[in-house]
């Protein structure tokens, strides 16, 4: 009997006449593969060294993509198309396109502290004009984030550094402007995320007011958008300004 069990149980006992697929093809089997190498991670490298285990995971990753699809980096070497181009928060806790859920190509980026886009900082101009004017995005997204350490600081004048002092000195003004509504707040950990939030609406009545996003606005409808992302559940909300489209 167990022999019996065995054979009929073995591939070559199937049917010929069988119109079943086997349940994995040969192919989906060793994507399963090169994705539990890739998701489970080299745990022995990544206890020694990160750095080194990133290598290995990026061996890993680019072997799982490319057996996903073989032209996958071969298309990306052609050019690049971006949608979306985020402005977001140099913050560790906010890979954008991670938690977007998109692919190498599909997000062109500029982050620095705290998210600020001042029209006096010719390097967020030059990425902003650069991917409205040459690479035609259709989406700005202005990202602001929950537990800013940018934010935080700038709910005092406490020195941070000389080049971060400088550097938040818009949000600290922000601070000023909107004392009232701030002090109404709590704690400190609600006055920080509000303060981020207002230095997103600045942010994008800057991108509003900027000359060749106007023009993109009107001649192709560009959208401009301002999110916050939620660090403690991984969710983007909508704060519904910026253009409507």
């Amino acid at each position: 009997m167990a022999s019996n069990r065995k054979s009929k149980l073995s591939p070559s006992a199937s049917s010929s006449s069988s119109t079943c697929p086997p349940c994995f093809s040969e192919q989906e089997r060793q994507q399963k593969i090169l994705q539990r190498q890739y998701t489970d991670g080299l745990s022995s490298q990544m206890a020694k060294n990160k750095f080194e285990y990133a290598l290995k995971s990026n061996e890993a990753w680019a072997k799982y993509k490319g057996h996903q699809n073989p032209a996958f980096f071969q298309n990306l070497a052609t050019k690049q198309t971006p949608s979306i181009l985020w402005l977001g928060c140099s913050d560790s806790r906010v890979p954008e396109t991670t938690l977007l859920g998109l692919q190498p190509g599909d997000v062109f980026v500029h982050r620095n502290i705290a998210n600020i886009i001042s029209p006096t900082d010719i390097n967020s101009m030059a990425v902003i004009e650069y991917a409205v004017v040459h690479l035609n995005v259709q989406h700005i997204v202005l990202c602001g984030h929950t537990c800013c350490g940018g934010a935080a600081a700038a709910l005092g004048d406490a020195r941070v550094g000389g080049v971060i002092d400088a550097w938040i000195t818009p949000m600290r003004l922000l601070r000023k402007t909107n004392e009232a509504q701030l002090e109404a707040l709590e704690d400190d950990g609600k006055k920080a995320v509000r303060l981020a939030e207002l230095n997103v609406r600045w942010g994008v009545g800057n991108l509003m007011s900027t000359w060749f996003i106007e023009k993109a606005i009107e001649e192709r409808r560009l959208t401009v958008h301002g999110v916050m992302y939620d660090v403690a559940c991984g969710k983007i909300r909508n704060l519904d300004i910026g253009t409507k489209g």
